[in-house]
């Protein structure tokens, strides 16, 4: 596939929650099972991070799109309404009550990679 016919993300999709320190290990492989696969299969690109403090960890997603019509495809109707995931209450320190959606206005290098 020639880099002309692959679509160039101009909206990115930011998402930050926080659990405790004690549950981060499950809570991260709970978000990349039933929140990330989900996204690698939609968005044009998605990344995980994880911040460990001292008594939480923060996990930020940020999911990469050609458009808003194709992230609301997606997310639905709003892109910026959170959709909780099942057990989010459960593992997470409070409910994020909203996402970030902001234009891409420049990006240069890479950033591939596998995270399994």
């Amino acid at each position: 596939m020639s880099s002309s016919s692959v679509s160039q993300p101009k909206i990115a999709r930011i998402w930050r929650g926080r659990t405790t320190s004690e549950r981060a290990d499950e809570y991260a492989a709970y978000l990349y099972e039933h929140g990330i696969k989900p996204l690698e299969e939609k968005a044009l690109g998605v990344q995980l991070f994880r911040e460990n403090r001292k008594t939480e960890s923060e996990f930020v997603t940020i999911s990469y799109w050609e458009s808003v019509e194709a992230m609301s495809r997606f997310a639905g109707d709003d892109p910026r309404r959170i959709h909780h995931l099942e057990r989010d209450a459960e593992f997470l320190i409070e409910l994020p009550k909203e996402v970030q959606v902001l234009d891409i206005v420049a990006s240069h290098g890479r950033t591939g990679g596998s995270m399994t």
